[in-house]
């Protein structure tokens, strides 16, 4: 039962990285819109994350819950030494939403929606660029648990070069999420043209936000590169991720919407599996060389198969109408 659970952790994490990016994303995207179409990109992002906005929150629920329940050393040890970027993306999370709920449903439009434009905006930077750094925090081994000073054990294990590069990274991903997933949102063909010309734009920006994070490891002594490439599936996943970046570029210039989400869904699938697959089953590396691993350091064995239970049977309740959700809104008269 010990793998259905992981299954699950690894299937919630891509789905708030998918999903909740993208919502994330929106934000990025309405901040970098030329002043001319900010208005209009409000509108258009306000309607492209309608689904995701009502669900994204959940597979971060759920990580915790599996984390919390499953895997409580692993849970004390992560938010403990990395408590300070926990506390700040959860702020971000906070006046994402408020600032988002107020400038929707604010009956008067006075000076008060700038306030809240603003909020949204920088809020959907800072919140997945303190995801990035807590990412990676957790697999660069940067965490010091034999620390003895305040800085080493809850500023250094987590402020670097390298984990704020990943940061970057992540900003990059949930910009380029939202803007391929906007672009079926809307009938108007030069609101289309727009909105494919910003994706090309954000899947460029990938290779050079991705160049930085590979220049920063290199820079820093950290195997990225060999973490990527020893295993023969991180050469499957880059291979399977390169194809779908060719066919996204391809279907943005020939105007060909209707698999763009997918193939942006498998593109950054892809780059977390490559990433994350040659820790496996180790999740957290701290600086010492130790690490804590999901096939290892779990709770006692009766909680994880409540647990697992609790997941799918959750699952079957869950899922069919998280997709009647995302139908409905997909119904929507489009803008």
């Amino acid at each position: 039962m010990i793998y259905v659970v992981i299954a699950f952790l690894w299937v919630a994490i891509c789905l708030y990285l998918i999903l909740g990016g993208a919502d994330f994303g929106a934000g990025i995207v309405e901040l970098f819109s030329e002043k001319s179409y900010k208005k209009r990109t409000q509108k258009i992002m306000y309607n492209s994350i309608g689904p995701i906005w009502e669900a994204n929150h959940m597979w971060l629920i759920i990580v915790i819950v599996i984390l919390f329940v499953g895997f409580p050393k692993m849970y004390a040890e992560i938010s403990n030494y990395l408590h300070i970027p926990l506390v700040i993306m959860l702020l971000g999370i906070i006046a994402r939403g408020t600032s988002f709920t107020f400038r929707n449903y604010d009956a008067i439009n006075d000076k008060w929606h700038n306030l809240y434009d603003v909020i949204f905006t920088y809020s959907s930077v800072v919140t997945p660029l303190f995801l990035g750094i807590i990412a990676g925090s957790i697999v660069s081994g940067s965490i010091d648990d034999n620390a003895f000073s305040f800085q080493d054990a809850y500023i250094f294990s987590w402020l670097s070069w390298f984990n704020f590069s990943v940061g970057i990274f992540t900003v990059v991903i949930c910009a380029f999420l939202a803007s391929v997933y906007s672009i079926q949102t809307v009938k108007n063909e030069e609101d289309k043209v727009i909105l494919r010309k910003r994706a090309k734009l954000y899947t460029a920006l990938i290779f050079v936000a991705g160049a930085l994070v590979f220049a920063v490891s290199l820079w820093k002594n950290i195997p990225l590169f060999s973490w990527i490439t020893s295993e023969i599936y991180g050469y499957i996943a880059i291979a399977i991720a390169s194809i779908s970046i060719v066919l996204l570029l391809s279907a943005l210039n020939k105007a060909k919407d209707s698999l763009l989400k997918v193939y942006a869904g498998i593109i950054v699938m892809m780059i977390l599996f490559a990433a994350s697959y040659s820790h496996f089953p180790n999740l957290v590396l701290f600086k010492d060389g130790s690490t804590l691993s999901l096939l290892t350091d779990y709770g006692a064995m009766s909680t994880i198969n409540m647990l697992a239970w609790a997941l799918l049977l959750g699952s079957i309740f869950i899922l069919p109408f998280l997709f009647y959700l995302i139908y409905s809104f997909n119904q929507k008269q489009k803008i």
